[in-house]
């Protein structure tokens, strides 16, 4: 069944967009959605506001609110530019993003070099080893190992965060006046169960935290018809509840 509305992917990770497509793909068949992505040169400095102002850009062309959705760096992307634009945004759906948004897959990476003086290459393959280790080895098998590792070495290098060996970046926490909706995996290394229900600080009575039953970091990848139904039915409750608006106001 579809859904009179348009969404929008919100990405910060061009080398990993193949762990994001499936679920696109699903939610397709619910809405009309289309990807934004930020991609970083070479030379250009790290930063949030940027990102921020791209997206502000890229959005001011919709004649209407959208869904916006994203993971990870893209979420926390999402998340900034909701709480300075909430007049562009129809609802904020947020994959594996902590109330510390800036805590991304990334923050693990450096703070293993940090702690345990590893090189990037033995870091970075802990990290990522961490993050699918709990999946199914039927659908892992299907992504290249060294591959995986390139894309996300490249991912370590578009990251609109300042983060390095000699610091993390923060952001600022809190939540957003449009309806919120977070979700995470059961078993993720880096937004734990704990860090999934801080959100309650932040939640609103129309928000609303799910929990893949499976899944870790990337749980949309390995599940993406579960993670597309809930969402859809998030954006339908939405929808119903603006129409309801709609009608008392008249």
């Amino acid at each position: 069944m579809s859904i009179s509305c348009d969404a929008v992917w919100v990405s910060a990770s061009p080398s990993l967009r193949s762990l994001s497509m499936p679920l696109i793909k699903r939610l397709l068949r619910h809405a009309n959605i289309s990807g934004w992505e930020y991609v970083q040169s070479k030379d250009e400095a790290a930063c949030m506001d940027t990102a921020v102002k791209l997206l502000h850009d890229y959005l001011q062309t919709r004649k209407s609110p959208v869904h916006l959705v994203g993971h990870g760096a893209g979420g926390a992307i999402a998340l900034i530019f909701a709480r300075q634009y909430p007049p562009f945004v129809k609802s904020l759906t947020l994959l594996s993003v902590a109330t510390q948004p800036a805590n991304t897959w990334h923050v693990n990476y450096y703070q293993q070099r940090q702690i345990y003086t590893l090189t990037r290459a033995e870091a970075l393959f802990n990290t990522i080893q961490n993050m699918f280790r709990e999946e199914p080895i039927c659908t892992l098998q299907k992504l290249n190992p060294q591959k995986l590792i390139n894309q996300f070495d490249r991912d370590l290098e578009n990251l609109p965060l300042r983060h390095s060996l000699f610091n993390i970046e923060k952001l600022p926490v809190g939540g957003v006046t449009m309806p919120l909706m977070i979700c995470g995996g059961q078993v993720d290394p880096i937004l734990s169960y704990l860090e999934l229900y801080k959100w309650d600080e932040w939640l609103k009575p129309e928000d609303t935290v799910w929990k893949c039953p499976q899944g870790s970091h990337f749980f949309h990848y390995f599940y993406p018809d579960l993670v597309s139904e809930e969402i859809s039915n998030f954006w339908k409750l939405q929808q119903n509840y603006a129409s309801k608006k709609d009608v008392v106001q008249t």
